[in-house]
């Protein structure tokens, strides 16, 4: 039977019955995207075409493991409620016979076309890649069209996951590469017609350009630009932590700077990372029909917890960040929610004004598993303000250090682990829960701290404490579930 009949068999188990998106699975996320069975990581392919956004992921829809990858496909009229559709790319070519791996959208003449990497895997365990293409006139069914860019010389066949845009009268791509030299490159092409690629060379590297050490290999580059600010996100490999910076196994973050159209001439800043969480990668945006700049990542990070998620033993793992708008301050890329999220606010919030002193240091509640919390700090003395979620969760300000720390337990025992962060003065905290996920947005987004988390399903204690003197405005306010549905 061939990965496609497969592929339909599964989808069509989903129509026929109530789905995995039940409550049935205390650690389902309830509006955030997650696959319906199998292995979710890098969105792909963003893109407002013809009256519907599209999300499509690296999917594994065969098992919780990396080895095959398809191209799986969400589609919405308004990022929250979003209907599941059969797989876009399903390998199966010469050129892609391995995995069909990320990349992206455009819409041009009232068609969408997908750039991606063919994954090819040689019997004596080399690797070839090539950059393909695929057309659709609905933006469901797509027409492989092959490779239309090889590897070039000065590079390793690690180099993929293709970003395109229009600047002018050219189409640019940017790709993420491993040079010879194994250093971490972002390899900038143009081209009139998709299909004829001109190699305008790197723009940005690791010890290129007056950079230092980025690592060995860049992934999932994507590049744009936002109130006078060009910007290149992308995900190095091989970056050793240094003090709170670089503590997952790989990382995702971004440069800004001034790029000269045409050329491959990039000055830039330094090196920032996107999300301070455990669970963030691949990052990918696109511009919807407000001109917002919108983000989307993995929720996740490939490394060994993916061993000790519950979730696997349901035949399922891992899920997408909410939506998120980009704007800049600086050099700096702000995110926060779109607010559309407001619509899935249900009922009225718990809303109090708490004066916390050595009388009356803390405040607990009972929250919904679903949940968005917003926290505004007007006054806060020497000393830490803690938030507890689900007895698993911690946010915790270091006032005296300007020190923001996220602690959590880890997926193999009771023991905690912490990222962090420094922010100065905290002001306010939007926090967002789903079932097994956490995304904080720090003073309107100055930072960002996502995270899945596993807390006893019967626990849905709230905790917010200080032992120094604290004025908070607390509202706390449940969420509708959002499952996707297949059609």
């Amino acid at each position: 039977m061939t990965k496609e009949r497969q592929l339909l068999e599964m989808i069509n188990r989903i129509k026929s019955n109530d789905g995995p998106y039940t409550h049935s699975d205390p650690y389902r996320p309830a509006y955030h995207l997650s696959p319906p069975f199998g292995l979710m990581n890098d969105p792909n392919g963003l893109l407002y075409f013809k009256g519907r956004f599209h999300v499509f992921f690296q999917w594994n829809p065969f098992g919780t493991d990396h080895r095959t990858k398809v191209w799986g496909h969400f589609s919405s009229t308004d990022l929250l409620h979003w209907e599941g559709h059969p797989p876009a790319l399903v390998p199966g070519e010469w050129y892609d016979r391995n995995g069909c791996y990320s990349g992206s959208a455009i819409e041009h003449d009232g068609k969408m076309y997908l750039f991606y990497t063919g994954n090819v895997k040689k019997l004596n365990g080399e690797r070839e890649s090539y950059q393909c293409l695929a057309i659709s006139e609905d933006g469901i069914h797509f027409e492989k069209k092959g490779p239309i860019l090889h590897v070039p010389k000065g590079y390793t066949s690690h180099f993929r996951d293709p970003k395109v845009w229009r600047h002018n009268d050219h189409w640019y791509m940017v790709l993420g590469a491993q040079s010879d030299a194994f250093q971490g490159r972002a390899v900038l092409f143009s081209s009139t017609d998709f299909c004829h690629w001109q190699m305008l060379g790197p723009i940005a590297g690791s010890h290129w350009n007056h950079s230092g050490d980025l690592g060995y290999m860049w992934e999932c580059p994507d590049f744009f630009h936002l109130q006078g600010k060009d910007i290149l996100l992308f995900c190095p490999q091989g970056l050793e932590p240094k003090g709170m910076n670089y503590n997952n196994l790989y990382q995702s973050g971004y440069l800004a700077g001034r790029w000269i159209p045409g050329t491959n001439h990039y000055e830039h800043g330094e090196f920032r990372e996107l999300d301070r969480g455990f669970d963030f990668y691949a990052p990918q945006t696109f511009v919807d029909p407000k001109m917002r700049r919108i983000l989307i990542a993995w929720m996740g990070m490939g490394d060994e917890n993916e061993r000790y998620h519950p979730t696997v033993e349901k035949g399922w793992i891992h899920a997408l960040t909410l939506p998120r708008e980009l704007k800049v301050i600086g050099d700096h890329l702000y995110q926060t929610p779109i607010d559309e999220i407001q619509n899935l606010r249900r009922g009225e919030p718990i809303r109090l004004h708490i004066d916390m002193n050595r009388d009356h240091s803390e405040y607990s509640a009972t929250i919904s598993p679903h949940s968005e919390i917003i926290v505004h700090v007007h006054s806060l003395t020497s000393g830490p303000l803690e938030i507890t979620i689900r007895n698993n969760i911690q946010f915790s300000y270091d006032t005296d250090h300007g020190i923001f720390t996220l602690r959590r337990k880890k997926f193999n025992g009771n023991q905690y682990e912490s990222r962090q962060c420094m922010i100065g003065k905290l002001s306010k905290l939007q926090i967002f829960l789903d079932s097994s996920s956490v995304e904080v947005f720090i003073n309107d987004g100055q930072e960002v701290f996502t995270a899945r988390f596993f807390a006893d399903p019967e626990d849905h204690s709230f905790l917010i404490a200080s032992d120094s003197q604290a004025t908070v405005d607390l509202q706390i306010y449940s969420l509708l579930a959002s499952y996707p549905v297949f059609r």
